[in-house]
């Protein structure tokens, strides 16, 4: 019987590593993640079909991240910044999440119906008379301003709510032995939220069969995404808000003295000194180098794929209901990759853990491009399939987009929130602020620098591709060798934190020995 109670305290430890009294923690904060993800995917896969199936197009995508996301990003971290220092970190998160749900929850009533009469025509035409042909995505996405918003704030929400936010709240409040167990979990919340977010997108994106000729079918769609974004925005404030009051007010979660004993006087730097600080911690930029080569990796493949997905789908409603279909498929991915490598790959190390995700994006980042650069020689193969070689592009980009944000969600995301754990609190603080939401923008901005420039001097997205490739294998290389690098620093700093913890539970238990 001993034997049989060992194996399935075993595999219960595999898959689910919690004990019964910490679910009043964790499961608050696993559907804070499911909610703030359910989000996140609505308002990825939307944003990209607005832009993409607008006249902007994909090539529109480089010029936002550049001209519109990073600038919008800096605003928001020094805005955030300067709150801090003013507001309590609760009302601090409130204030954060409100503006966003706001105009989430205006656009569809407030600002779609009136697209055509807010387009900035005269500055467009302007601009397509003065740049070169492979800048007109700028010109369009100037015209579509309103979209381009749309885009900008859609993409803000992972990188304040979900990186910032939340991430950062979770290591407040998880200690680091606690997160070697919760955080993979965490993420399960959120990739179950792909799968109940995609077939939610497809579901309300075929909803054109159901209604009159006559009526907006991109309306209506919209009208259902945007409730659905606002009503899962509302929960994450209501956890938020329970975990407040019931949560961190149990001793057994959260001790309030361990922050305050760790946390020293604010800052008075300036945001450039806040900056040339982090620059003098070869640790945080070390970091920050892993989050900005995930982003100029994932952009440069992304935009590619996306041009041939705007090609075999330019309808809004189709485009949407084929990423909703993506979306599920990726969550369903990645709580088979949470499930069984994770956690696992984890605890056998952070390093192992870290390295997977560049090394997945390699190897499917390879197959990708050599399917879109030579499938002219294949047709007669794809012929024998029945299908033709736009639909297979599109496919083998799903595939490498699938399973490279699987890797991200599963290994990338906890081992990068695991990295800030051992670290001071100011460094903490400020070094994650500007990592998560510049840093994680510089990489995308990064990506998108280059194809701007490639595109000003050959014209297309299909001219650049067999530059984007080799740029991507290059970044790549430089990713893990950084992930190397961090990892020892990492088990330095670990150590020398548990050293430092264990010496004050001595000193604790021998003074209370005295006082006994």
């Amino acid at each position: 019987m001993s034997n049989v109670t060992q194996e399935f305290s075993k595999w219960r430890a595999f898959f689910w590593p919690i004990h019964a009294f910490e679910l009043k923690k964790i499961l608050p904060m696993f559907f804070m993640f499911f909610f703030i993800s359910f989000n996140y995917t609505i308002l990825r896969d939307t944003k990209d079909t607005i832009i993409v199936t607008s006249a902007a197009g994909a090539a529109a995508i480089p010029f936002l991240k550049v001209g519109g996301v990073l600038p919008a990003a800096i605003i928001i971290m020094l805005i955030y910044s300067k709150l801090s220092n003013i507001l309590s970190k609760t009302n601090l998160f409130y204030t954060t999440v409100a503006p966003f749900l706001l105009f989430f929850g205006l656009f569809p009533v407030a600002i779609y119906p009136f697209r055509d009469a807010l387009q900035m025509d005269s500055i467009a035409n302007f601009l397509h008379g003065s740049l070169p042909a492979g800048w007109s995505g700028f010109a369009e996405s100037v015209r579509n301003w309103h979209y381009s918003l749309f885009y900008i704030l859609s993409e803000l929400w992972g990188s304040v709510v979900l990186s910032l936010l939340f991430w950062g709240f979770a290591n407040d409040i998880t200690k680091t032995g606690e997160a070697k167990r919760f955080y993979s979990l965490f993420g399960l919340g959120a990739n179950l939220a792909l799968m109940v977010s995609g077939p939610f997108i497809s579901k309300v994106s075929d909803i054109r069969r159901y209604l009159p000729a006559d009526v907006d079918a991109w309306q209506v769609s919209l009208n259902y995404l945007m409730t659905g974004v606002v009503v899962a925005g509302i929960g994450v404030i209501a956890l938020y808000a329970l975990m407040q009051r019931y949560v961190l007010t149990d001793s057994r979660f959260y001790d309030p003295s361990e922050l305050k004993a760790a946390k020293k006087p604010k800052s008075k730097m300036s945001m450039t000194d806040s900056f040339l600080f982090l620059a003098r911690s070869p640790y945080i930029l070390c970091l920050a180098l892993l989050v900005i080569a995930y982003g100029v990796s994932i952009n440069l493949v992304e935009v590619t794929w996306k041009n041939q997905l705007k090609l075999q789908y330019p309808d809004p409603n189709d485009y949407s209901s084929f990423m909703g279909n993506f979306s599920f498929f990726t969550g369903t991915v990645t709580v088979l990759m949470m499930l069984f490598v994770g956690g696992n790959a984890v605890r056998k190390g952070w390093g192992f853990a870290a390295m997977i995700t560049p090394v997945v994006l390699l190897i499917t980042g390879v197959a990708f491009f050599a399917f879109i650069l030579f499938r002219d020689s294949l047709t007669g193969y794809i012929a024998a399939l029945g299908t033709t070689p736009l639909m297979l592009a599109v496919l083998f980009g799903a595939a490498q987009n699938i399973m490279s944000k699987s890797s991200k969600y599963s290994l990338f995301d906890p081992t990068k929130e695991m990295a800030y754990i051992p670290l001071d609190q100011e460094s903490k603080v400020k070094g994650k602020a500007a990592v998560d939401v510049v840093g994680a923008r510089l990489g995308k901005s990064g990506g998108s620098l280059i194809q701007i420039a490639l595109m000003g001097a050959l014209g297309s997205i299909s001219a650049i591709t067999p530059y984007i490739a080799a740029i991507l294998f290059v970044i790549i290389a430089i990713w893990m060798v950084a992930v190397r690098v961090l990892e020892k620093k990492f088990l330095a700093l670990s150590a020398e934190k548990e050293g430092r913890q264990t010496t004050v539970q001595h000193q604790d238990a021998n003074k209370a020995a005295v006082t006994a």
